[in-house]
């Protein structure tokens, strides 16, 4: 970044929304559970926050099925049974055979339940009709595939035609890492007690929680003095980093990004990359790739400067104009793409390395400066830290940290709920974007947008985070315009600049 690059974040911006794992939720409980005199006050806040929520959303649901496990969630369920019950509703209450309430708070739940004339079925393969289902099973406790016997009662619940209600967090589901295991319940709607959960907001989960709404019960994590593991972004939070930009600024103020890519055949991926970097504000764009590609490039975008480059060599003065250099995309793995590749890997200037960068990058792994950038998706990712991209969905949270550990710069976890870290840093989640934007080139239109913001003043961290957040809102608001289903990367360029410039941003 050039030492008169416009700064366009605040070093200090109010937080997003707090999200927790469950050593966090558990120490909350606790904490207000001694403070409260008695554990159970809890639990019936909770039961009484369900039974609202599903009297909100389904308001003429008069069968309901009510399926608890043996631990507190099931205790949850048994106080929304209650409260069904003694409202008119026809309740059944449903468990597995040997799993009757085990904690003390579950057992005083049921109890009171069946002194209310509830009755609790045993599940034999079937469920009875119901027009909401509600599933108590497991909430935070559990951490392991179900066993056999759960699976079958879950495969049951999802294959029930009624709509379900979760309690807390969707059976199956890992609160922490948002793994799904083979057997996880696919809720309409999750009610989370006390804190948004991390785990429930990444990856499989997103398939799994349905729309998510949180009951508070009362309760504030920070007065307990527990930490969040994460805090999730929306739209409403670009405003954090998109300033006004003062009246006198010039194009040098707003920063000069270089891209380098597009060997024979790739150069769409350069051109996006470029048109997206201009598109978040970038004052100047210069472009080097294929000779085959300099033309086309200017018929479409003739505010970059792009150049034909054969060599690291013919780089070296690109690279010392520029303020950041994003590298990657369209560059292949050739003896092009290496020669560039090892040239901006020499280079001190702040990098983004996309796409087969990342590539070259696990190929010889290094750790990098505080003011370089990584984005890789899953596979990318799991290329990087010598393991499977399975391995890195089953704990997307684990595997950017990871990332971080390995690389000492900051990462960009691409997917469903896009994780962003970097070191001394508490992660980020995207709380937007849509399966719309599973095209090709989506990367590269990130890719441009992370290095504007990086080339007018945001650090890695802050520019990796807008930018990452800016790219997700503006193929949501694409979407909301054209559907989902065809959205290609070049619909979201206008959206793109209508999203860095939020209204209400002083």
């Amino acid at each position: 970044m050039s030492p008169n690059a416009e700064i366009v974040g605040r070093t200090a911006a109010a937080p997003g929304t707090a999200l927790y794992d469950a050593v966090a939720l558990r120490a909350i409980e606790a904490r207000a559970a001694a403070e409260l005199g008695d554990a159970y006050v809890l639990m019936q806040r909770a039961g009484a926050a369900a039974w609202s929520e599903l009297l909100n959303h389904w308001t003429r649901a008069f069968r309901l099925l009510v399926v608890c496990g043996p631990g507190n969630n099931g205790g949850d369920g048994y106080v929304l049974a209650t409260l069904a019950r003694q409202s008119g509703r026809d309740v059944s209450v449903l468990r597995l055979p040997g799993h009757a309430p085990r904690s003390a708070l579950a057992r005083r739940a049921a109890a009171e339940y069946a002194q209310a004339g509830g009755a609790t079925l045993e599940f034999d393969g079937t469920l009875p009709a119901a027009d909401v289902v509600v599933d108590a099973l497991f909430g935070i406790g559990l951490s392991r595939a179900p066993d056999a016997a759960s699976a079958d009662l879950i495969a049951a619940i999802n294959a029930h035609p009624a709509p379900v209600l979760a309690l807390d967090v969707p059976s199956g589901v890992d609160a922490d890492s948002g793994q799904a295991h083979v057997a996880a319940v696919i809720a309409q709607r999750t009610l989370e007690f006390i804190a948004p959960k991390a785990g429930l907001r990444s990856g499989a989960a997103l398939d799994h929680v349905g729309a998510l709404a949180v009951a508070r019960l009362q309760l504030d994590p920070e007065h307990y003095g527990v930490e969040a593991v994460a805090e999730a972004l929306g739209a409403a939070d670009l405003g954090r980093w998109l300033r006004p930009r003062r009246r006198d600024s010039h194009k040098g103020r707003n920063g000069r990004v270089l891209c380098v890519g597009g060997d024979h055949g790739h150069g769409g991926a350069l051109l996006l990359c470029a048109q997206a970097a201009l598109r978040s504000g970038a004052g100047l764009l210069d472009a080097a790739t294929r000779a085959a590609h300099v033309a086309p490039m200017l018929a479409r975008l003739p505010e970059a400067m792009p150049r034909a480059v054969e060599s690291g060599e013919e780089l070296a003065a690109a690279i010392d104009a520029a303020d950041v250099v994003a590298i990657g995309p369209g560059l292949g793995q050739q003896g092009w793409g290496r020669a560039l590749y090892a040239r901006v890997l020499a280079s001190a200037k702040p990098r983004l390395f996309d796409a087969d960068a990342l590539n070259l990058l696990a190929a010889q792994p290094r750790a990098l400066p505080a003011d370089c950038v990584l984005t890789p998706h899953p596979g990318e990712a799991a290329r990087l830290l010598g393991s499977a991209a399975a391995q890195v969905q089953a704990d997307r949270f684990a595997a950017v940290r990871a990332l971080v550990d390995r690389y000492g710069c900051a990462v960009v976890l691409k997917g469903a709920g896009s994780l962003i870290a970097a070191p001394q840093r508490r992660t980020r989640l995207i709380a937007a974007g849509n399966p719309g934007m599973a095209v090709g080139g989506m990367g590269d239109v990130l890719s441009g947008a992370i290095a504007a913001l990086l080339a007018q003043g945001l650090d890695a961290f802050d520019a990796a985070s807008c930018g990452a957040l800016l790219h997700a809102v503006a193929g949501d608001e694409a979407a909301r315009e054209g559907g989902e289903r065809g959205l290609l990367p070049s619909d979201l360029m206008p959206w793109l600049r209508r999203c860095a410039n939020p209204r209400g941003a002083a």
